[in-house]
């Protein structure tokens, strides 16, 4: 099974990332933190021409509902989603958390991950 989530989608990168941000926001997502590999690696002297847009994003309330469970799950937050273009094209993904709840092997997590990742697949969705 896929470890990611990933669609395409006809927007530029610049209106891509705007409307993921818009999208979680109302589904109760913050944007904690964002970066942009293409800016990050050129303030390095690095040359990478290729938008790469890394933002970890948070629901507050699921957020302290899993940590609570298990505090070892902290190592997988916030929730990793990127969007990025290859060959010409924008895509929007994300790390499935019902994927990397398995990992840690506790089942009592799984309902609370499948719902988070029902709702970023909803905002992802609505990219198409």
């Amino acid at each position: 099974m896929n470890m990611n989530y990933e669609v395409k989608t006809d927007k530029s990168f610049e209106k891509a990332v705007e409307d993921l941000k818009q999208n979680l926001s109302s589904r109760n997502f913050g944007v904690l933190w964002e970066m942009n590999f293409k800016d990050k690696l050129k303030e390095k002297n690095l040359d990478f021409d290729t938008n790469f847009k890394v933002l970890e994003v948070c629901n507050p309330k699921q957020a302290k509902e899993v940590l609570d469970k298990n505090i070892e799950v902290g190592y997988f937050l916030p929730c990793k989603m990127v969007v990025y273009e290859k060959n010409k094209t924008v895509l929007i993904g994300m790390l499935k958390p019902t994927q990397l709840i398995e990992m840690m092997g506790d089942g009592e997590l799984s309902s609370i991950a499948g719902s988070v990742e029902k709702e970023l697949k909803l905002a992802i969705d609505e990219m198409k």
